[in-house]
This record gives structure tokens, C-alpha cells and sequence, in this order.
């Protein structure tokens, strides 16, 4: 068996404050890195099992993300330790015995590609151990005390190691028991081979298979991700949809309880807003409605809150390989006023679709007087929606 260890328990402080409770939930072109990461993996006919390292805290929420993206070759997902060496530790102790290869890929690094996987996979089969590598572009020099060089390195002879990096499983997991015992704590595995006195072969790495440590990382992610498939095809969706207004009921649109005197009829929250919304985005997909996924003959829907059924369509047109460029949304009611609460709305809905607030617009208007909305019997809305393909 050939199989991935994929550390990915790291909190990413140094991101600053992130939207997420993980720097591997971030989302780089409308899909989380770490799904990016895994799918590398997954799509290698070589690699038969994946190992996903997960912070304690988040395995569910992990486990729940691997599904939804149909990620079938993750079989274990074990939580991680404190430090990066520890946690994958673990990763390779989840590792049948039969396991004869393993390849240990940062979570943080999405965009890996399989040819750079793959020369790791083959120099490790004739060498015990070998890491991905570029040259080191810039000239280093050593300071001691961060003040004045104390040294200049000889640029042709550094490299800047990454990963994936691969090894004989028995050879790699008989190397981190041993350093369990003899306190040896390194930043990556290759060093660990390295401080045992195994010869590690360099592969050819990739200067685009970067590290999202900072959050200028991913401005550079998102921008190679743009040169990879500069003309990414764009589908566009349109929903329409009405309810009753009646007694008894609170008034939801956008995600955002709104002060009047009768509310929507409906089986989950009834908001008219985000129904459309949903509509239009499923359309362009090719995905049907909302009838299709949330029936309102199931009981699960029952008083569902829209905004997490909106994030649920996102999820499932990103397994289909699209994101949200941007949507138009159009709310036709007579009253209540809606001006105060249009802010909110669009920050609910850029958040669910996981875009910035410039992208989302949202509007509202009467139909002075006329109609059941005009006699506020009822509120429609109409919602347009451009799909881009996600790289």
C-alpha cells in the first residue's frame, strides 16, 4: 500500500484573525485549501488510502467537509498533537502494517501538483526518503543577533525544502518512535531521517507549491490559481419565488429578522429572499431547485434556518467544480421598509456564499400599490446568480 499522511492540525496564528476556526477552512477560489490539498492526493491512482490529521476540535466538522466533497480515499481521521511532529506521529501510526510507502503532505500546501508528488513517490521506492526542493532564489546570510551578517551562504548550494516528502512507512514510523524516546524535535520529516543518518534524495519541487502561512499567502494562491486557468467558464441562474404573508410568523429575509407585524408562511423559515437565491444559484449549476434537495414533506427542514440551507447549496456546487461570482437579489414588498436592514442582508449572504460583500447586491422595491405584494397579502423576490468555474 502507498498511502498520504496529511497534517493538517495546525491553527494558523500567524494568519491573523481568520473567518475560520482553522486556516485549512479558508477558502481559496471558492473551495476550502485543505480540500485542495486532499484532492491532489485523491486523484493519484498511486495513492490508495489517505491519513487526515485534524485539529481535536474540528475532526466532525473535517469528516463532514471530506464527505461533502466526495474525498473517498481519506479512511482515517485522526486528531493531531501540539506540535507538527507529533501530529504526524499519529497520522502513521493509523497506517496498516502492510503499508509499504508513505508520503507526508502539509495540509497548508494546496497546490501541489501530482507531478511533483509523484517524482517524490518514485525516488523514495530506490531510496528510503526524499523530500520535494526548489533552489533557494534569494541570498541568505546568517545573523546571530538579527542586527549585523555574520555570514553569507553560497546561494548554489542551498534549497528550500518542501513537501511532499516520502519515505519506507517502516523506516519513517520506526524514526519517529525512536525520537519520541531520544527528545528530538525537528520541523519536518526529512530532518528526522537526516538526524538518524539516512541520505535524503532531493526531488524537484515547484516554486507555485507555497505554504499559506500569511495572509499574503493567499492573495498568491488565489493569483496562481488565476494563471492556471485564466478563462474559467461562467454559468449564469435566475429564482423566483413568493410566499403568504400571515399572522403569527416572523418576518426573515436575507437572514435577518425584520420588525412587522405578520411574518412569511412556510415550512422552514420561509425566506423568500434567500428561496430565490437558492434557486438561481442550483439553476446555473444544473442542479434543480429547492424543492428537489429540501422537500417540504421532510420534517429535518422543519423551521430550518435558510442561511445554513444557503450554505449547504454552496458546498454542494463547489463538489461540482463552481463557486459564486456574484449575485443580484430583488425583494418586491409593499411593507415593511426594508432600506435599514439591505446592509446585513448582503453581509449574511457574502458570508453563507463565501465572497466578499461587493459581490452580493441587494435591492428592494414595491409595486406601488398593485398586486398581492402592493396589497401585502404576500413578498416575492427575484435573484440572479453568476457561477464561475473554481481552478
Amino acid at each position: 500500500m502507498i498511502a498520504a499522511v496529511i497534517p493538517a492540525a495546525g491553527q494558523g496564528q500567524r494568519m491573523g484573525n481568520l473567518p475560520v476556526p482553522s486556516k485549512q477552512l479558508m477558502s481559496l477560489d471558492g473551495v476550502p485549501a485543505l480540500i485542495r490539498t486532499i484532492r491532489v492526493f485523491n486523484e493519484l491512482p498511486e495513492i490508495e488510502a489517505i491519513v487526515l490529521v485534524a485539529p481535536e476540535n474540528l475532526c466532525e466538522q473535517f469528516r463532514a467537509l471530506v464527505q461533502d466533497y466526495r474525498c473517498e480515499k481519506v479512511r482515517w481521521i485522526v486528531p493531531g498533537g501540539k506540535e507538527r511532529q507529533e501530529s504526524v506521529y499519529l497520522g502513521l501510526q493509523a497506517l496498516p502494517p502492510d503499508c509499504e510507502v508513505a508520503v507526508i503532505h502539509d495540509g497548508g500546501r494546496p497546490l501541489v501538483s501530482a507531478e511533483v508528488v509523484r517524482a517524490c513517490l518514485e525516488q523514495a521506492r530506490q531510496s528510503e526518503a526524499a523530500s520535494a526542493a526548489v533552489p533557494v532564489k534569494d541570498t541568505i546570510k546568517v545573523s546571530r543577533d538579527g542586527k549585523v551578517v555574520d555570514q553569507t551562504l553560497d546561494r548554489s548550494t542551498l534549497w528550500q525544502i518542501q513537501t511532499p516528502q516520502a519515505f519506507s512507512y517502516s523506516v519513517i514510523r520506526g524514526l519517529h518512535e525512536q525520537a519520541q524516546k531520544d527528545g528530538i524535535d525537528v520541523t519536518d520529516d526529512a530532518a528526522l531521517a537526516e538526524a538518524y543518518g539516512y541520505t535524503v534524495s532531493l526531488t524537484p519541487g515547484s516554486y507555485e507549491n507555497i505554504k499559506l502561512t500569511t495572509a499574503e499567502d493567499l492573495v498568491l494562491a488565489e493569483a496562481i490559481l488565476r494563471r492556471r486557468q485564466p478563462y474559467a467558464a461562467t454559468r449564469s441562474g435566475i429564482g423566483y419565488d413568493v410566499h403568504q404573508l400571515v399572522e403569527g410568523r416572523a418576518l426573515v429575509l436575507g437572514g435577518v429578522n425584520v420588525p412587522h407585524s405578520h411574518g412569511l408562511l412556510g415550512h422552514s423559515d420561509a425566506d423568500v429572499a434567500l428561496h430565490a437565491l437558492m434557486d438561481s444559484i442550483l439553476g446555473a449549476a444544473g442542479l434543480g431547485d429547492i424543492g428537489r434537495h429540501f422537500p417540504d414533506t421532510d420534517e429535518t427542514y422543519r423551521g430550518a434556518s435558510s442561511l445554513r440551507l444557503l450554505q449547504q447549496v454552496i458546498t454542494l456546487v463547489g463538489t461540482k467544480g463552481f463557486r459564486v461570482g456574484n449575485v443580484d437579489v430583488t425583494i418586491v414588498a409593499q411593507r415593511p421598509k426594508l432600506a435599514p436592514y439591505i446592509g446585513q442582508m448582503q453581509t449574511n449572504i457574502a458570508a453563507a456564499c463565501q465572497v466578499s460583500s461587493q459581490n452580493i447586491n441587494v435591492k428592494a422595491t414595491t409595486t406601488e400599490g398593485l398586486g398581492f405584494a402592493g396589497r401585502g397579502e404576500g413578498i416575492a423576490a427575484y435573484a440572479t446568480c453568476l457561477l464561475v468555474q473554481s481552478h
